[in-house]
């Protein structure tokens, strides 16, 4: 497949204004029988990681990717990484700057050491069995939030324009990720998550440094060793190493 070849059998819905990419994946997916790209200019529902509001002003990017997986619920969730890594290449492969990308675990893309995108995955299923995954994706391509709109402590939000100087439209920034996220796919169902393990820790920020991350009301703090087979963070404390499978990570 080339760079720019959209992938093959991978349907695409481009909408104006919706709720959320996410929710309009959820409500078609019983419908489709493929992987699908869903994505809209304005979203006035957009939700973030524990159902926190995401700024969704024109101009920037607002994507599901839908697919139908068969891997157990934990298998599922490692798409996380697989969908961060696409997203880092998709914005080298735009901007021609490669070190200035950076991912920060478990789900969200660097800029300058700043919040450009956003992973959030839901799913959809019974019995512990999920049907459909939604990897619901935010870009800021041409504005941040503001700082007041995020919580304190929080990495400092910025927008690919302002950092780099290249501008992108949606569309463009559509045509780039879904190949990025086809490849990085194949090589998941393929090969496993070690691969894709490796390839996210060689991109990782603030690895071997003092990190904190929160889990519900308990604050960890310690060096940022690894992550495991499972996707958890491995945090090395005064205590021994601690294996977090979820949380909030603040530098």
């Amino acid at each position: 497949m080339s760079a720019d070849a959209w992938p093959e059998g991978v349907a695409r819905h481009a909408l104006d204004s919706v709720d959320s990419t996410n929710a309009v994946a959820a409500r078609l997916a019983s419908s489709l029988s493929g992987p699908a790209w869903i994505v809209a200019a304005e979203q006035t529902a957009g939700r973030g990681r524990r159902g926190r509001p995401w700024s969704s002003r024109r101009g920037n990017f607002y994507g599901t990717h839908l697919l139908h997986p068969t891997e157990p619920r934990e298998v599922v969730a490692l798409r996380s990484f697989v969908a961060a890594l696409a997203l880092r290449d998709a914005c080298v492969a735009l901007t021609g700057l490669p070190e200035a990308f950076s991912l920060k675990w478990p789900n969200d893309v660097l800029l300058n050491g700043g919040k450009l995108a956003g992973i959030l995955l839901e799913s959809l299923g019974q019995g512990g069995r999920v049907q459909h995954l939604a990897i619901g994706i935010g870009v800021n391509l041409i504005a941040a939030p503001d700082a007041a709109e995020v919580e304190p402590g929080a990495v400092r939000p910025v927008s690919l324009l302002a950092e780099t100087g290249v501008r992108v439209t949606p569309e463009t920034f559509l045509e780039a990720l879904a190949p990025a996220y086809a490849r990085r796919e194949e090589s998941f169902t393929r090969l496993g998550f070690g691969p894709t393990r490796e390839a996210w820790l060689s991109h990782a920020a603030r690895l071997g440094e003092q990190i904190r991350a929160r889990t519900g009301h308990e604050l960890r703090e310690g060096l940022f060793e690894t992550v495991d087979a499972h996707g958890a963070l491995v945090l090395k404390t005064g205590s021994g190493r601690v294996a977090i499978p979820a949380a909030e990570v603040f530098f």
